[in-house]
């Protein structure tokens, strides 16, 4: 960073040579010197040849206006970019909360998926069961027709008893196949 102390600068104000001393560059000096010649040269034109004096007041005056007109600008700007980084943050915000929300519905989806895989898989084996219950009920049918007349009345039991194990496998079934479907419809 530059050191300005003491920065002395010629400049031509309406026609007159003054030497500017300021912490200010060189540039930025000249800059306000010709701001002030141009203010005091609008003045003059507006006046006609109005007294020195009255035009440095005019002058200065506008000048100041300018300068309170600038200031209102910024802070005009000032509040308006507080807002705006208020509304950022509100934004960043919303933004890490539908993050977390994304996150939370695919952990949701994935553990929904696996209890329906897991339900299928119940039902897979449920039919298993049933598929050799039948096969078993078949084979069991068979003998009957082959053994005497007292093995058929305790075939007959025992196949009374598969059939309603078989019921009961079937309505477990009906169950599961109930809330495989419940799944389904979840997940779509």
């Amino acid at each position: 960073m530059e050191n300005y102390d003491n920065n002395k600068v010629s400049v031509k104000i309406f026609g007159q040579e003054y030497t500017i001393t300021g912490n200010k560059s060189r540039e930025h000096i000249i800059k306000v010197a010709d701001y002030v010649d141009i203010k005091m040269k609008e003045i003059s034109q507006a006046l006609q040849a109005g007294p020195l004096s009255s035009i440095a007041v005019l002058a200065a005056v506008n000048i100041s206006d300018d300068y309170f007109s600038a200031l209102e600008r910024f802070q005009h700007l000032e509040v308006t970019n507080q807002q705006a980084e208020k509304d950022i943050e509100h934004y960043v915000q919303l933004w890490e909360e539908a993050k977390k929300n994304f996150v939370q519905y695919k952990e949701d989806l994935k553990q929904m998926t696996e209890q329906k895989e897991e339900l299928q898989k119940l039902l897979d084996e449920r039919d298993q069961e049933i598929k050799a219950l039948r096969e078993e009920a078949t084979r069991i049918e068979g003998q009957i027709m082959e053994s005497s007349s007292d093995m058929v009345n305790e075939l007959e039991a025992k196949y009374k008893d598969l059939e309603s194990s078989f019921f009961d496998i079937q309505m477990e079934n009906i169950q599961l196949k109930g809330e495989l479907d419940r799944y389904k419809r979840k997940m779509e």
